[in-house]
C-alpha cells in the first residue's frame, strides 16, 4: 500500500466529522489566528467584498440603485441596469450562468468560493473571529474561560463580545433589507421609526437573530451540515482539481525532534490543524469539512521557514500531481464544462445587446366598452412604456388605420425619463361607418422621431357589438 493511499485510509479520514465528539457532542473549534500571505490576500479582498456589499444598494447609478434584488415587486438591478419583468428570461440565463461558472471553478479549483468569497466566510473568519479574538484572546484563552467558572473577567468580556455579535448581525440584516427592499424605502422606514413599521420589524429582528445564531454559535456547521455546496463538490471534484493539499510523499513518515533521519517534512506540529476553522487535519486528505480557506498553507509555510525546509508541504495541487508530480487540470470533463460556459456566456451577451431599448405594451382596456364623442365612438387602451437607457425617449402615437381615427394620449410620453417606467391611457377615436357590425380593427402606430418604435394591431368595439371585451 502507498503513503498515499495509507493516509487517505487513516481511520479519522472518513469515521468522524472534526467538530462531533464520538458520543455526539459538539466539539467547539478555537481557531488560532493566521498570518501569511495566502491570508494578507484574503484580508485584502474581503475587505473589498465587504465594502461592495454595503455600498451597492446604497450607490445610485443613473437614479436606480447599484443592486437590488426586490422579490415582491419583481424589480430588479444589477450593476445599476434595472430589469423589468419582461426581462426575466434574461435574469434566467444570468443565474444559470452563475451556477456553471461555480461549477467550472470548483472542478477546476476546489472550493474557492468557500474559503475566498462565501459571506458565510469573510463575516465568520475575518469579521466576528478577529473581534472574538481581540476581546476573549487566543484559543487557549478561550478555551481556559469557557472550562473555567463564571469569574468577572469571563462575564465581562463575554457581555462586550455577544452585545458587538448582536449589534454587527443587526446591521447586517438591514444591508440585506436594502437589497430587498431598496435602500430609500429602508431610510424612510428608519426615519419614520420602529413603531410606524412594526411588520417590517418584527422578520428584520428574526433575520438578525439568525445571523446572531450562525456567527456566534453555529459557525463552522454552517459549512458542514447547512450548506449544500459541501455535498455536490464531491460530484465535481476528481483526482485533477486543484485544491488545498497535504503532500504525503514529501511529508511522510511524519518526525519530531532532532531524530528525524529517514523521516518526511512533516515534523507533526498540528499547526496545520490549529489554524483550521472547521477543526480538521488536512493531512488525512481532501475531506468534506475543507473550506480551501489556505489557512494550513501559510501555518505549514512558516513552519518550513524554521525547520529550513522548502515551502509547499501543504499547497494547492491536485492529488495525480502528487503521485506523478505532473498537473493535467486541463481535461476533457473541464474542457467541456468550460465549453457551456462559453456558449452560456455569448449567448447571454448577444441577448443583452440585442435587448429592445424601450418595451412598449399596449392593451384594450379591461372593464370598459366604449365611448360616444363628438368625433365618433372611442376606446380606452392601456399603454405601459418602459424606457431601459439613460437617456430621455420622446414617445408619440397615431391611427395609421382605419382612416379618420385618432389618439387623443391620456399619459405623458414625451419625456419618459431615462431607466424609468410609466403607465397611462390612450383614448382611439374612430369614424362610426369604420366599424362593421360592431367590432373592427385599429393600427396604432408607436414613434419615437421618425423611427418607427411598434406598430400595433388590437381589436374595438361599438354599441352594435353588444358584448364587452
Amino acid at each position: 500500500m502507498s503513503i498515499i493511499d495509507t493516509v487517505e485510509d487513516h481511520e479519522r479520514f472518513r469515521a468522524e466529522l472534526a467538530s462531533i465528539a464520538k458520543d455526539g457532542r459538539r466539539k467547539w473549534v478555537y481557531a488560532r489566528q493566521q498570518k501569511g500571505r495566502y491570508y494578507t490576500a484574503r484580508t485584502l479582498l474581503s475587505i473589498v467584498l465587504v465594502a461592495f456589499f454595503v455600498l451597492s444598494p446604497f450607490v445610485k447609478v443613473g437614479g436606480h440603485q447599484f443592486m437590488l434584488l426586490n422579490l415582491l415587486d419583481r424589480s430588479f438591478v444589477l450593476f445599476g441596469i434595472p430589469f423589468w419583468p419582461q426581462d426575466m428570461w434574461l435574469l434566467v440565463l444570468i443565474f444559470l450562468l452563475c451556477v456553471v461558472t461555480v461549477a467550472l471553478f470548483t472542478a477546476t479549483l476546489g472550493r474557492i468560493w468557500c474559503g475566498w468569497m462565501c459571506p458565510q466566510t469573510i463575516f465568520m473568519e475575518m469579521m466576528f473571529r478577529r473581534i472574538e479574538w481581540l476581546i476573549d484572546g487566543g484559543p487557549k484563552e478561550q478555551a481556559r474561560r469557557r472550562g473555567g467558572p463564571w469569574t468577572f473577567d469571563r462575564l465581562w468580556r463575554a457581555v462586550v463580545k455577544q452585545s458587538v455579535f448582536a449589534v454587527l448581525s443587526f446591521g447586517i440584516a438591514n444591508v440585506f433589507l436594502a437589497y430587498l427592499i431598496s435602500s430609500d424605502t429602508l431610510l424612510r422606514y428608519i426615519s419614520d421609526g420602529p413603531t410606524a413599521h412594526a411588520g417590517v420589524l418584527i422578520p428584520l429582528t428574526l433575520f438578525s437573530g439568525v445571523f446572531y445564531a450562525v456567527f456566534a454559535r453555529f459557525r463552522e456547521q454552517a459549512c458542514v451540515i447547512v450548506c449544500p455546496y459541501g455535498r455536490y463538490m464531491s460530484a465535481l471534484v476528481d483526482e485533477n482539481t486543484l485544491a488545498v493539499t497535504y503532500d504525503p510523499v514529501r511529508g511522510e513518515q511524519r518526525g519530531k525532534g532532532k531524530d528525524r533521519e529517514g523521516k518526511g517534512d512533516c515534523v507533526d506540529c498540528y499547526q496545520c490543524v490549529t489554524v483550521c476553522p472547521t477543526g480538521i487535519d488536512i493531512r488525512n486528505g481532501i475531506q468534506l469539512e475543507c473550506v480551501n480557506c489556505t489557512a494550513c498553507i501559510d501555518a505549514c509555510d512558516a513552519v518550513m521557514d524554521k525547520v529550513k525546509k522548502p515551502r509547499g508541504l501543504i499547497r494547492y495541487a491536485s492529488l495525480n500531481a502528487i503521485r506523478s508530480g505532473a498537473s493535467h487540470w486541463f481535461t476533457p470533463r473541464i474542457a467541456a464544462y468550460g465549453s457551456v460556459w462559453l456558449v452560456l456566456v455569448a449567448v447571454v451577451s448577444v441577448l443583452f445587446m440585442l435587448r429592445s431599448d424601450i418595451e412598449i405594451t399596449l392593451l384594450r382596456q379591461e372593464g370598459s366598452v366604449w365611448v360616444t364623442t363628438t368625433e365618433g365612438v372611442g376606446n380606452y387602451y392601456r399603454v405601459e412604456i418602459i424606457n431601459k437607457t439613460s437617456n430621455p425617449r420622446n414617445i408619440q402615437f397615431d391611427v395609421i388605420s382605419p382612416k379618420g381615427a385618432t389618439v387623443k394620449p391620456l399619459v405623458d410620453a414625451k419625456s419618459v425619463k431615462p431607466w424609468s417606467e410609466i403607465k397611462g391611457r390612450l383614448l382611439v377615436i374612430v369614424p362610426p361607418e369604420s366599424v362593421v357590425n360592431g367590432v373592427g380593427r385599429v393600427t396604432i402606430q408607436v414613434r419615437e422621431g421618425e423611427n418607427v418604435v411598434k406598430t400595433e394591431t388590437t381589436s374595438f368595439l361599438t354599441s352594435q357589438s353588444g358584448s364587452q371585451q
